[in-house]
């Protein structure tokens, strides 16, 4: 099945983006700071959603991996 029609894999992808682009600015502020508008605006916000809903975002991350190893 292709990742489009997948609702798992698309919320997969949607958590790493954010975890990433968190983790991406945490290294390089510069880079991700400097692009607020646009299309790279949305690892801006992406990163943003990390950094503020941070418990969340681990929580749903652990949901998701236990989901993937026990019941898939």
């Amino acid at each position: 099945m292709s990742v489009l029609f997948s609702f798992q894999s698309v919320v997969i992808i949607l958590l790493l983006l954010i975890c990433t682009c968190t983790y991406l600015r945490s290294l390089f502020p510069s880079i991700i700071d400097r692009n607020k508008n646009g299309w790279s605006g949305s690892f801006w916000k992406c990163a943003r959603i990390g950094e503020r809903m941070s418990p969340y975002v681990g929580m749903f991350c652990l949901t998701i991996a236990f989901y993937i190893l026990f019941l898939s």
